[in-house]
């Protein structure tokens, strides 16, 4: 991506940032992209909860989950959907949105050769700035799903851990 889109999206990133805190809007099981956490936060929230479970006399089962090209797998209509009804994004900022994930092309370069441009209906550009936030966003909701199954869990970027104690 060129220089300019990125300062483009830093100021972008700022503006989504301020309404998702000023919303509360933010996953509370997820520690990247976010201010005040970090992947130490989500090693505190792990550590914390099997220790709680340990202390109860249960034991614990923890499932460590990294999702593959993660970034590669965002349905752009399903996001476009979720930054509008789920995160209240709407007007010219979801068409900003919009307008940022489609229309793209990409082409495969070696050497001298160039192939034909081919479209791009899923993912977010490659060294983008929006796209590691833009997928916290578009994964959200499984907390919603994982949470209804009474499991205890905790996210940082594209990492998901899943944590299931019994006596």
């Amino acid at each position: 991506l060129s220089f300019v889109s990125k300062i483009i999206e830093k100021l972008v990133l700022s503006q989504l940032s301020d309404h998702l805190s000023a919303n509360s809007l933010y996953n509370r099981f997820q520690s990247a992209y976010r201010p005040g956490h970090s992947t130490e936060t989500a090693l505190l929230k792990i550590v914390n909860d099997l220790l709680l479970a340990l202390d109860d006399g249960n034991v614990s089962l923890l499932a460590l989950l990294d999702l593959s090209a993660a970034f590669d797998t965002i349905d752009h209509s399903i996001l476009l959907h979720r930054l509008h009804h789920d995160f209240g994004i709407q007007g010219t900022a979801l068409d900003w949105f919009s307008s940022y994930l489609t229309n793209r092309t990409q082409s495969v370069s070696i050497h001298c050769y160039t192939s034909e441009p081919a479209p791009i209906s899923f993912g977010v550009p490659q060294g983008s700035v929006l796209g590691p936030v833009l997928f916290v966003l578009y994964t959200a909701s499984l907390s919603t799903v994982i949470e209804k199954h009474s499991v205890l869990h905790h996210s940082y970027a594209d990492d998901s851990q899943l944590q299931k104690s019994a006596p």
